[in-house]
Order: structure tokens, then C-alpha cells, then sequence
């Protein structure tokens, strides 16, 4: 790869692509309409792209039963702290900075609802209960304050088929995620199987455990 190409200004990119239309750029709140608030009580899942002090980025995948984002007002919503690996990611980034980017998706729907703003983490006694699901009182919750909200086109999402079954790529060249794990870990004498297995007695034990548990 040639340094030579390599684009170090807004100008030298813009001068490569077309303009946005206006109905890109119109559609682009500042607060969650009535139509982006349906949005998001419909979605299960979203994903939460946070970086750290240095600009270190990450995106985690967070879900729930339809609802579990609960929306305060117009320019707040809240995301419960579910179980998870126990490596807090997302949350030690928010800690150190406040910029988060967030995409909702409904399964069968092309179109995504993405949400920027800041974020915070907080054990409010008041938010906590708000933030139960199924049953389940989080640790902490995000509560992120929005800075724009946008529905998001539908071509990703129809150029890779990912609601359509019968359109998935075929995946029996590819080596099971408790290969994967025991090759990445370098884990001696436990085989695939067994980590496999494992996975799965983890999420049936702690799907649901505040806080999370530490998965294999």
C-alpha cells in the first residue's frame, strides 16, 4: 500500500464523492422524534460504538426483549448494563470519553436507526429500576444525551442479505468459535468441543445474572 494515496483532508475526500442529497442531510435530528422513540422500542438490538482517552475505538453488540432501551424524554435515552464478560469495554471508554455512536436494528427491517451524543455511566437507585428487564436489576445503566438521530438507508443491509436465510453464506469451512477461542487462547488440552460446550452452559447459566459472569 502506497502512501502516495492516502487521503489526509476533508477536501482531498469530499473532491471524490457527490454531495448528499438534501433528504440525507433534512432527515438528521437533534432529539428523538415520536417516529425514532417507536424505533427504538421495537429494537432488541444495538450496536455501541465507544473509544477511549486516546481515540481507541470499539463497538460492542448490545440486545434485549423489544423495550429494554428506555427512552426519558427527547434528548435522553437509557441502556441497562446487561451480562456480559465482565471486561467493561464500553463502559471503561464512556468513563474516560463521553462521545458515543449508537445503531438500532429491528431483525427483517433494512433500514437502522443510528443515535450520536454523549454518554455517562450511572448507578442512579432511580434509573436502575426504570432499567429492569425481565425480572433483572442492572448494575449501572449508559444514559446517553443526544446530539443528532437519523434513520439510516437501507443498501448495507440489502447488499448483504443479513435477514434473508436463504441467502447466508454456507459456513462448513468454517472452524467452530470453540476452535477458534482454544487457538486464540492457546489453550492446552481442552478441546474445541469442550470450549463449545462450555460457551453454550455459560449463556444458559448467566444470560439474564446483573452484572455478568466471566465467559470462557
Amino acid at each position: 500500500m502506497s502512501p502516495d494515496h492516502d487521503i489526509h483532508t476533508v477536501d482531498e475526500l469530499r473532491a471524490l464523492y457527490r454531495r448528499p442529497s438534501g433528504g440525507a442531510v433534512a432527515k438528521e435530528l437533534d432529539h428523538l422524534d415520536p417516529h425514532d422513540r417507536a424505533f427504538i422500542a421495537h429494537a432488541p438490538l444495538v450496536m455501541v460504538a465507544t473509544s477511549d482517552a486516546e481515540g481507541r475505538g470499539d463497538v460492542s453488540p448490545r440486545g434485549g426483549p423489544p423495550g429494554w432501551v428506555r427512552v426519558l424524554d427527547d434528548g435522553r435515552l437509557v441502556i441497562p448494563d446487561l451480562s456480559g464478560n465482565n471486561r467493561l469495554d464500553t463502559l471503561t471508554n464512556v468513563v474516560a470519553n463521553p462521545g458515543i455512536g449508537l445503531l438500532f436494528l429491528i431483525p427483517g427491517l433494512d433500514e437502522t436507526l443510528r443515535v450520536n451524543g454523549r454518554a455517562l455511566v450511572s448507578t442512579d437507585p432511580a434509573l436502575l429500576a426504570s432499567a429492569d428487564v425481565e425480572g433483572r436489576t442492572p448494575r449501572t445503566v449508559i444514559v446517553v444525551t443526544v446530539d443528532s438521530a437519523y434513520i439510516h438507508c437501507a443498501k448495507a443491509f440489502r447488499r448483504s442479505a443479513a435477514w434473508r436465510p436463504e441467502d447466508w453464506p454456507d459456513r462448513s469451512d468454517l472452524p467452530s468459535i470453540g476452535c477458534m477461542l482454544r487457538d486464540q487462547t492457546q489453550a492446552e488440552g481442552v478441546s474445541a468441543d469442550d470450549i463449545d460446550r462450555g460457551l453454550e452452559a455459560n449463556y444458559v447459566a448467566t444470560l439474564w445474572e446483573p452484572g455478568g459472569a466471566e465467559h470462557a
